[in-house]
């Protein structure tokens, strides 16, 4: 991104242009969308009615189809009460399939998105009672589901749920380079000698950090808000690049996670994916 044309308000209006089909309106409640049912959502069965197990275990959410392989091949998968070590086989879904004292099933497989507020935690459950992110989408599906990756409780944005265990291990991954737009505002401008700094890589404590792209936001008033693409997955990186050059970050928002954008979705509500934005994270590299 050219840092003296293009601006974060450009930079994001360049990146949403070329999804607008991907972000369906919000639904004025519950935000729920109603599509036919997709055959890249559901379990991929035979015409005998079998299933490979290893995309049995995925389809599960137990993890992806290579790591379920290594389960199955370790011994600490069962089917029907015995311990199935074969690769390649196939079960039914009226099988017993146990990974250690756990039943499985073969679910639907569900993409939801929220726009997450602040001060909720992305955890599944809290000793302390405090407020979490699985509360919010506690009603989006009958299908026990995953947050993916994680925001800290004081950042707010695009976040997203499944039970695809595939899916959600490709979009961690650091190999896959998956990469997420934030908009920061800062306690103070950012002079312009930082964010050259920070656009050619800084060094942290735990290792050097280089930005995909950064720009002001031209319609911000002042130089305090920032646009930030990165791809990196360490924990709170985006606050410790600022933090590092003596900033403190007053608010950080995620805008856009790989393809997709929280456009149109209130904060603290949640929608469905679409089908073909399913599709489109699916064939990210």
């Amino acid at each position: 991104m050219d840092k003296k044309k293009g601006g974060f308000d450009k930079f994001i209006k360049k990146t949403t242009k070329k999804r607008k089909s991907f972000a369906p309106k919000a639904d004025s409640t519950e935000h729920k969308f109603k599509k036919k049912a997709s055959r890249t959502q559901q379990p991929k069965i035979n015409s005998d009615g079998l299933i490979r197990l290893n995309k049995f275990l995925a389809d599960a959410g137990v993890c992806s189809r290579r790591e379920a392989d290594r389960l199955i091949e370790s011994g600490a998968v069962t089917v029907n009460g015995k311990v199935v070590v074969e690769m390649g086989t196939k079960v039914k879904r009226t099988d017993k399939v146990m990974y250690g004292d756990q039943t499985l099933r073969a679910e639907k497989l569900q993409y939801i998105m929220l726009n997450k507020p602040k001060d909720f935690i992305t955890t599944s459950s809290d000793p302390q009672d405090r407020k979490i992110v699985m509360s919010l989408v506690q009603n989006a599906c009958n299908e026990r589901i995953y947050p993916v990756g994680r925001l800290d409780k004081n950042t707010t944005g695009l976040l997203l749920f499944t039970n695809d265990g595939e899916l959600a291990k490709k979009l961690t991954h650091p190999r896959h380079g998956v990469k997420k737009l934030y908009h920061v505002v800062l306690d103070k401008p950012l002079t312009k000698s930082h964010l050259l700094e920070i656009a050619a890589g800084i060094e942290l404590e735990d290792g050097a950090i280089k930005p995909d792209k950064i720009a002001y936001d031209q319609k911000a008033h002042d130089k305090t808000e920032v646009g930030i693409e990165i791809h990196s997955g360490r924990n709170r990186i985006v606050r410790r690049v600022f933090e590092h050059l003596g900033y403190k970050v007053v608010r950080l928002d995620r805008v856009m996670f790989a393809s997709l954008t929280k456009k149109d979705i209130p904060r603290g509500k949640w929608r469905k994916l679409t089908e073909k934005e399913v599709n489109m994270l699916k064939m990210l590299p």
